[in-house]
């Protein structure tokens, strides 16, 4: 039987910090599903998911461990089972504007209200391209839940866009999974 072990690594990035993962992964029979790393302020930053059989799931952590002599934190999580899942939909969120500090939380707080949960999250500051103002721009994957109002939230979402002073688009691409 496999398991899933959730990784979170943090670290002064350097070369090879994700091959000494990789090599730890493969020695045990685990298998690279699915990751997000990026280098952030001079830090390595990742997550990813490894799964592994069972019976190897204890040796892979200590191993995975032993990294964090060379200076990489690792946190270690294991992965729940299948839950079963309300009917759902997954719809993309993006946003650009003028950054401000409370972006972040003004956006996240109104998906929250809404029972909305955030599958992936990217946001990057960037220079406008006229003006070199910093501009902040987001994109989100959200499960919003098939009960809630695709409408509703929208208008909730658009309210703050205006507040705000951003640009936001809400696509519902996918049908009811």
């Amino acid at each position: 039987m496999k398991t899933s072990l959730v990784l979170t690594l943090i670290g002064r990035d350097r070369p090879g910090l994700v091959s000494a993962v990789a090599a730890r992964a493969s020695a045990l029979g685990a298998n690279w599903l699915e990751s997000r790393l990026a280098q952030l302020a001079g830090q390595f930053a990742g997550v990813v998911r490894l799964e592994v059989e069972e019976r190897d799931a204890a040796q892979l952590e200590v191993s995975l461990r032993e990294l964090e002599a060379e200076g990489l934190q690792v946190i270690i999580e294991r992965g729940a089972g299948a839950r079963a899942q309300a009917a759902r939909r997954i719809t993309r969120l993006e946003l650009v504007g003028h950054d401000r500090p409370g972006i972040v939380r003004d956006i996240s707080a109104v998906l929250a209200r809404h029972g909305v949960s955030i599958e992936e999250f990217e946001t990057a500051c960037e220079s406008a391209p006229m003006s070199s103002e910093s501009l902040f721009r987001a994109t989100a994957v959200l499960d919003v839940p098939v009960a809630v109002s695709l409408d509703a939230l929208r208008a909730d979402l658009e309210a703050l866009a205006n507040e705000l002073m951003v640009d936001l688009n809400l696509n519902d691409d996918s049908a009811a999974c």
